[in-house]
């Protein structure tokens, strides 16, 4: 049984089109900071001889790798954008997890917002104008011009698809009704 209304379309099942996280170079310093500390414990695990010594050395590395490389790797690992053919879907936060849809039927504009860093890396905010009090923001995503395009097409896409069904629901049948015939 089909929940769609007689002589209505059936609609296509909703596809992923893409997953998307921000840029990965922002875990570039997370990094250098556990391979410093990695090899700092490597050269100073052999220097002392008490152990409460050992044990404050293995505390302090075991505090950097925690506070500046797992935790930036969370943050980074908790943001999410998921873009379907029918809506885009962004999730992010570690401790509160929030979730935001938009659906492309709605419409939107698109705007592509780049600085130096991001243009050599060809990656860049993507800005979507809904006409909410603020933008969504697809924050440093990669390939961020192909990402622009991608949602425009769906968007006309799914605008057209709406505009069709809208049609169809509202037209009047094909019987013609005579009015005060002579």
């Amino acid at each position: 049984m089909s929940n769609t209304p007689e002589g209505a379309p059936a609609q296509p099942p909703e596809r992923i089109v893409a997953r998307l996280r921000p840029n990965a170079r922002v875990l570039f310093w997370p990094s250098i900071v556990l391979i410093a500390t990695c090899g700092a414990l490597g050269y100073f695990a052999g220097q002392f001889d008490e152990v409460w010594e050992i044990v404050l050395l293995w505390s302090a590395a075991a505090a950097l790798v925690l506070l500046l490389f797992l935790l930036p790797l969370a943050f980074w690992l908790s943001k999410r954008y998921t873009i379907t053919t029918r809506r885009i879907i962004l999730r992010h936060g570690f401790f509160v997890r929030v979730r935001q849809e938009l659906l492309h039927s709605r419409g939107y504009d698109v705007t592509l917002k780049r600085n130096w860093l991001q243009s050599a890396f060809r990656s860049g905010d993507v800005r979507i104008n809904s006409g909410l009090e603020r933008p969504v923001v697809l924050k440093d995503v990669p390939k961020a011009d192909t990402v622009q395009r991608a949602l425009n097409d769906l968007m006309e896409h799914s605008q057209t698809v709406v505009a069709v069904r809208r049609q169809q629901s509202e037209s009047v049948s094909d019987e013609t009704t005579v009015w005060g015939s002579r």
